[in-house]
């Protein structure tokens, strides 16, 4: 690949997860306190994410696979999501919110799979180049926190009550509007299959894979999958207020902390797969869950303050060790007639209807333990850590181990 070349994808991996994470962090203590919405309210601004992961897949195989270059969907989405991402800035109440954040979350989420495809278009061996392209995507959603906290000072109490969280929707727009612009500069990566080819929805969806449930084991797996979606909800819906409310300073950047351990844990969770399987990998990150929530329902940003840092330095080994080690078991057990299929069955399924029933129990729970604005954050948080220790229990339990082989 030449420099220039790698320098565009790199810069446009940068900004795909700099816009992502410039806004969606602070999401939660932004809804919570400057348009005084309720925990099912949040939870359902929160899904709008699972509703774009849903329809994300039509987007891209009805679309972007037949008929334009994919550079240039990109180019035309992040475009219009800067559009959204302004009027998001500019709304002042919750239902007049509600729409533009459905419509941003249906344009960005096909562009995750869009950046993908222009990058391993570009690639001989993506097996060893597209790492070094996908981390920079990680230092663009850790650099926008860093930004937030350490710079511009938004997520201080002080610059929140004076409503200046709100100006992550600028900062997220500016940035896709110049990856907007630079989309349409990017090697040129062509449709993939023929405008003339029948579309079916079993392909665009994954339907093809569900035999592969007719396994016990993957069956258990996906299962395990879903439920496991139900926590994950709410450390992105309720993380951010909650270190905000209790006092802790420049919460923004401190959970950059998660991506720096994803990144650290990514590089280690082939060492650790290979020398203990699938199944003690995948149990350790359902473990990492249950324990960061206990470590967050009795933290505190004082003397235990380390507690919490502990608890967000867990994010490695809660996303790579479930979800990275599941892709590889998925891909291990489709092998090359339903790997796509597959892999397509389990994001629809993690980021669509898992996070979906995820954010609307979080909404609910949030709720239940508000009173007047005092959240009670210990069983806020004990709920989805019990909830992580009941999943990783039953598939300590059905789950039988097997070796993993990848075709």
């Amino acid at each position: 690949m030449k420099l220039t070349t790698r320098v565009q994808l790199s810069v446009m991996m940068f900004l795909e997860f700099f816009i992502w994470g410039g806004w969606f962090v602070t999401l939660g203590t932004f809804l919570g306190t400057n348009l005084q919405a309720d925990g099912a309210s949040i939870g359902q601004v929160f899904s709008t994410q699972s509703w774009g992961a849903i329809i994300a897949p039509f987007i891209i195989g009805l679309i972007a696979d037949r008929f334009f270059n994919a550079e240039k969907i990109l180019g035309v989405l992040h475009i219009a999501g800067a559009f959204l991402m302004y009027q998001l800035y500019s709304a002042d109440n919750i239902s007049t919110f509600y729409p533009y954040v459905f419509g941003y979350m249906v344009l960005y989420m096909p562009t995750l799979a869009l950046v993908n495809s222009v990058s391993f278009n570009q690639m001989k061996n993506p097996e060893k180049e597209f790492s070094n392209i996908r981390v920079w995507g990680t230092i663009g959603w850790i650099v926008a926190g860093l930004l937030i906290s350490y710079l511009f000072h938004w997520d201080s109490k002080e610059n929140i009550a004076a409503g200046l969280l709100k100006n992550t929707f600028l900062l997220s727009g500016a940035a896709a509007l110049a990856l907007g612009l630079l989309s349409f500069t990017l090697p040129a990566t062509p449709p993939s299959k023929k405008s003339g080819e029948k579309v079916r929805v079993g392909d665009i969806i994954g339907l093809d894979a569900l035999k592969l449930l007719k396994d016990k084991n993957f069956a258990l797996f996906f299962l395990a999958s879903v439920a496991i979606c139900i926590p994950l909800a709410f450390y992105y819906q309720n993380t951010n207020p909650f270190l905000t409310n209790i006092g802790m300073t420049n919460p923004t950047g401190k959970m950059t902390i998660g991506q720096g351990s994803e990144v650290l844990f990514l590089l280690a969770l082939p060492l650790f797969f290979t020398r203990f399987g699938f199944k003690k990998t995948i149990l350790v990150g359902m473990l990492a869950w249950a324990l960061r929530y206990v470590l967050f329902a009795y933290g505190n940003a004082g003397e235990l303050s380390f507690m919490l840092i502990t608890g967000i330095a867990l994010h490695g080994i809660c996303y790579d060790f479930f979800f990275v080690s599941g892709q590889i078991y998925t891909n291990s057990k489709a092998g090359e007639q339903y790997k796509s299929a597959a892999q397509g069955l389990i994001t629809l399924a993690t980021y669509g209807v898992g996070m979906l029933i995820g954010f609307k129990v979080a909404g609910m729970i949030t709720d239940a333990y508000n009173n007047n604005g005092v959240f009670d954050y210990k069983m806020i948080w004990l709920i989805p850590a019990a909830i992580a220790a009941a999943v990783m229990l039953l598939f300590a339990v059905s789950f039988k181990d097997e070796k993993i082989t990848n075709s």
